[in-house]
């Protein structure tokens, strides 16, 4: 009974690593703006998640627990290389009967527009803010997988998202302009 019992345990480990494993793929090209590098780290983060699954207490904590070996494979990444290359890739994800080529010729300019000022943050602000906008990690977790104090990780999410008003004001919405009433 224990060994069928175990066998079902490992079953839905896996299975928690295959439904997650999309969402690591999508931070690991975030910061790297590489796919064979982003699909390398993933795989490194899910062998090592695999090799050291008994050091999961909380099954609920997988997910940042995941991060945080991510993170961790992106520092020794950068440790090994020191250097990086910075290759803007674009999946085509939009098949459309109706599509609108000006539509989309637009919505492309604004996702590459998106991808370069994202690129252009420095690293540590790039992961701060993929983890907590795109991830919906909390502050506190934030901290957890980088490593870093929960100040740091407020500041620099602050200081990213000015510097993407700033390089994405050409796309915000025109603010219609405020009229002033006086009553006499």
């Amino acid at each position: 009974m224990k060994i069928l019992s175990l066998f079902c345990q490992v079953d839905a480990f896996q299975e928690q690593l295959r439904q997650i494993r999309p969402k690591l793929y999508r931070v690991a090209f975030s910061w790297s703006h590489n796919a064979a590098l982003s699909d390398d780290l993933v795989q490194e983060t899910l062998i090592k998640a695999l090799k050291s699954r008994n050091q999961l207490r909380d099954s609920e904590r997988m997910s940042s627990w995941l991060f945080s070996i991510l993170a961790n494979c992106w520092r020794d990444h950068f440790r090994q290389t020191r250097a990086m290359e910075d290759i803007d890739e674009l999946e085509d994800h939009c098949c459309i009967d109706d599509a609108d080529p000006e539509k989309d010729h637009a919505q492309l300019q604004v996702v590459n527009r998106v991808q370069e000022a994202v690129a252009r943050l420095p690293m540590g602000q790039r992961q701060v803010l993929t983890l907590v906008d795109l991830e919906e990690f909390s502050y506190v977790e934030v901290a957890n997988i980088l490593e870093i104090p929960v100040g740091t990780v407020m500041s620099r999410l602050c200081r990213a998202r000015q510097a993407l008003k700033l390089h994405l004001q050409e796309f915000a919405p025109e603010q219609p302009a405020r009229l002033i009433r006086r009553v006499i």
